[in-house]
């Protein structure tokens, strides 16, 4: 019987005993379709893979095996912060700091770190520019639809007006002075799950980056993904990372192939939580503008240079539906997007895009 192979910690970090470890054997990523380069010896066919669950779901950073010295440990480390964020922004644990917020802004001023008040300015205002699509006081809506723990029920219409009353970005003030958060009433609450997997992504990117690795891909239960570089072997009209989007109500199919290089990808669609009522399916994305659940689209997919900001723009686009969010993009070539809607006939679909050149995306058959 062959002996086992050994590795030891720094070859692990290093990436040597990755390397060892798959030579006869194709990797394989959930985010991913093929793992095996075109060409090029074993440090560039295969990945090296790195996992954390935090947020409620699987990060992963992926790496060209061999290809940057230190990477491995790079990548420890980068996770390492998003525990550190996890920590910060829970929006299920007392102890963090957005629930020190909620627990204390309606009654006086909070301070807040200086990155987590940038994301709060970001996200109000990416609400502004999206006529309130996309909003963080939306939690209470949230609860009251029985989301939070996953049993979901039609409230009264006049409950839902009621919290309405005290949702929207005009409920939050910031003091850029004072780095301070306020609450304009009782009642107010912000989550930030819409955007702050992509946030913990752009950090994780930004040190990834500060260490000297250039490429990688890494994603937050796979609906946030950021790409920097290129896979190795990639014969692509660009070099890149190609991944796969799921089906928006069939999750173990795969839909849509997206090549992406120096950008980040957030995906919002409703085929993880709802209900069905009287005979319709009511999804956990809510449109803070209605307080109902927005139907519009089955999955919006939008491509920008920052996670936080893909993860945001997916969510309002989603509720916008197609039109609205074809007009936002159009003073915005940085942004782009993908919608798949319920074509005309039972079980078709439609496939709108903007912004994303014909060789960067395909259907998969």
């Amino acid at each position: 019987m062959a002996a086992t192979p050994q590795s030891n910690r720094r070859q692990f970090l290093t990436g040597q005993a990755a390397l060892n470890a798959v030579s006869n054997l194709e990797l394989a990523s959930p985010a991913l379709g093929n793992q095996r380069g075109t060409s090029g010896g074993a440090a560039e066919a295969y990945l090296l893979q790195i996992d954390r669950t935090a947020m409620a779901c699987d990060f992963q950073v992926l790496l060209n095996a061999g290809q940057h010295a230190g990477a491995a440990e790079s990548s420890i480390h980068a996770l390492d912060i998003v525990e550190q964020l996890e920590e910060q922004l829970s929006w299920f644990r007392d102890t963090s700091e957005l629930s020190r917020i909620n627990q204390s802004a309606a009654t006086s001023p909070v301070v807040v770190e200086r990155r987590l008040f940038n994301l709060l300015a970001e996200a109000l205002s990416i609400s502004e520019q999206t006529g309130g699509a996309f909003d963080i006081t939306a939690a209470p809506l949230w609860k009251l639809w029985g989301f939070h723990r996953r049993e979901g029920s039609i409230p009264p219409e006049s409950d839902v007006q009621q919290v309405l009353a005290q949702t929207g970005s005009s409920q939050v003030e910031l003091d850029i002075e004072a780095m301070t958060i306020q609450f304009a009433s009782d009642g107010v609450e912000i989550n930030l799950g819409a955007i702050g997997k992509g946030y913990a992504l752009d950090r994780c990117a930004e040190h990834l980056m500060a260490t000297g690795v250039r490429d990688f891909l890494i994603h937050g239960g796979q609906s946030s993904m950021l790409a920097s570089g290129s896979r190795s072997g990639t014969s692509n009209v660009e070099p890149s990372w190609s991944i796969a989007l799921r089906h928006p109500l069939k999750p173990d199919q795969r839909l849509v192939e997206i090549h992406l290089r120096d950008r980040a990808l957030g995906t919002s669609g409703s085929g993880n939580q709802y209900f069905h009522f009287g005979g319709k399916r009511y999804g956990h994305v809510l449109d803070p503008r209605t307080g109902h659940p927005a139907d519009t689209l089955l999955s919006a997919t939008v491509l920008a240079p920052g996670a936080a900001q893909a993860d945001a723009l997916a969510t309002a686009f989603f509720v916008m539906g197609v039109d609205a969010s074809l007009e936002f993009c159009e003073s915005r070539p940085e942004i782009g997007a993908l919608f798949v809607a319920a074509g005309g006939q039972a079980g078709s679909m439609e496939f709108v895009t903007t912004g994303i050149e014909e060789h960067e995306w395909r259907r998969i058959a």
